[in-house]
């Protein structure tokens, strides 16, 4: 008798040997269906380690060349950093809030590196970065106060391409290097090995040849989102969309070239009893190209002769189909939710749509955008800038306060406010607001600060306009102490009311 395998579960019962041996779920299963899906288990940074150069390349080459994608990049960066986003200090002391301010005011114009943008020039230069590179680095360089600067503190940007994905190796005081950051013996960032130029570039001299330099890690940001735990490098945003794209690319392009070609012909003329070379078809001689290929160029209305029959066919191009829209449409939608905004925004197309619909769209996308505001812009890029001024300015002498490094993290508390966005329909949404104040579940400070503004400033320019109002002798409907809300002066319906009664 041949020994039988039995499973038992713990009461002892049979259990079918398919049920203990087959995946319990359909994911994971090896069968038919599945059995061709390769799967990979690397690390967050070996999945990148092999991929990473390519895929920025990739994604720059379609930013580049691809008008789609450069206009959905353009979009995705105006709604993140419009204007900028701005500090507010959130300090008791009014004096030293508004030297702080002011202060920053005038390190704003003056903080890049290369002298090319502003502070929030740099905060879109950071975003286009992580989009097309999925990474980028911020070093915060001393300067000298000789230099004529507010602080002597400015930023420099540097492409993620000056960090090399494929260093890894043992520095010389014995830490680990991985991926071109250098780890101490806690595994924390201890230094940066970049190239000193940039590996692109084709202006090299041996006055500046590339070399690795090490930049400590206190002087630099790394600003890049990561999706997976323990990921030291940021992947390109488009690196899930980049087949979709130069797929689609290619197709959009061959079906324009098909239709270009197709309407270079006017028709068609059949000439009996003609002999002609076939070369000359077309009524032209062949040109060589710049591969000194000899071709034939066609213009619009072209009547080439063919040397059979004697009759005249006009062209009827075959049209794309009805289908077209419908597939293109969809495509695009694809790619828009890979590139993390809406369609309408990719494409401009705002066919079909309606204030329900573009509302719902723009609300989720945005609610997206405020994710990587303050997870990335803020934390990983601007605090620590602000924090890097604020340093420099004590420091420096520029400000004089005298209980700052005692109390450090009292002149650290910034609120940072993106710039408000725009209503989708501005008299439902600011009745809207209204009536979330009224009712007490806003205040005045919520709505202006999320329109981007500051309650503060608000309030004293309502306060000097009043003031000037009052000077001239002027009474404006926007005047709640003189206008009721539906416009009556308000002394003239106080007489009404106590007429009546």
């Amino acid at each position: 008798m041949e020994p039988c395998l039995r499973i038992l579960d713990s009461r002892g019962n049979r259990i079918p040997l398919s049920a203990a041996v087959d995946p319990p779920f359909e994911g994971a299963a090896t069968g038919r269906r599945m059995n061709t899906w390769g799967t990979s288990t690397v690390g967050p940074n070996t999945s990148l380690y092999s991929s990473l150069n390519r895929l920025r390349s990739r994604s720059r080459e379609l930013i580049r060349n691809n008008p789609l994608v450069q206009g959905g990049v353009d979009s995705y960066v105006a709604n993140a950093i419009s204007a900028g986003i701005f500090p507010r200090w959130q300090i008791e002391d009014s004096v030293i809030k508004k030297d702080i301010q002011d202060l920053w005011e005038e390190f704003v114009p003056k903080s890049d590196y290369y002298g090319v943008c502003s502070f929030y020039g740099l905060q879109s230069l950071v975003f286009n970065g992580l989009i097309d590179a999925g990474e980028i680095l911020s070093r915060k360089v001393p300067r000298s106060m000789t230099e004529g600067l507010p602080v002597p503190l400015q930023i420099q940007l540097i492409e993620a391409d000056h960090l090399d994905e494929t260093y890894s190796t043992l520095a010389p005081n014995g830490n680990e290097i991985r991926m071109g950051i250098e780890l101490d013996s806690g595994n924390c960032r201890a230094a940066y090995w970049l190239w000193s130029e940039h590996p692109g570039e084709s202006f090299l001299t041996s006055r500046n040849i590339n070399r690795r330099i090490s930049i400590p890690a206190r002087e630099i940001d790394h600003v890049y989102r990561p999706v997976r735990a323990g990921q030291m490098r940021g992947r390109p945003w488009l690196a899930s969309i980049i087949v979709k794209l130069h797929e689609y690319d290619i197709y959009d392009d061959a079906e324009l070239v098909r239709k270009k070609g197709a309407a270079m012909f006017g028709g068609f003329i059949e000439e009996d009893g003609v002999q002609i070379d076939p070369a000359n078809y077309f009524g032209k001689k062949k040109e060589p190209d710049s591969d000194n290929r000899k071709i034939l160029a066609l213009e619009p209305g072209t009547f080439p002769i063919l040397p059979q029959g004697k009759k005249v066919h006009f062209s009827e191009p075959a049209d794309v189909g009805a289908s077209y829209e419908m597939w293109t449409r969809q495509q695009l939608r694809q790619i828009a939710t890979g590139m993390g905004i809406t369609y309408e925004q990719l494409t401009g197309d705002l066919t079909g749509v309606n204030y329900s619909s573009i509302r719902a769209g723009l609300l989720e996308f945005r609610r997206r955008v405020q994710q990587l505001q303050l997870e990335i812009l803020i934390f990983q890029f601007c605090q620590p800038i602000a924090e890097a001024f604020l340093d420099a300015a004590v420091l420096s002498g520029v400000l004089r306060i005298r209980d700052y490094y005692r109390n450090r993290r009292k002149y650290l508390k910034i609120q940072w406010r993106p710039d408000g966005w725009p209503w989708v329909d501005p008299v439902k949404d600011q009745l809207a607001e209204q009536m979330a104040v009224r009712n007490g579940f806003k205040s005045r400070a919520q709505v202006v600060a999320e329109r981007g503004g500051d309650i503060e400033t608000v309030d004293r320019e309502i306060a000097e306009d009043n003031a000037r109002a009052d000077r001239f002798g002027l009474v404006y409907d926007s005047d709640p102490r003189n206008m009721t809300k539906s416009g009556v002066m308000q002394k003239i319906e106080e007489a009404v009311l106590t007429g009546s009664e």
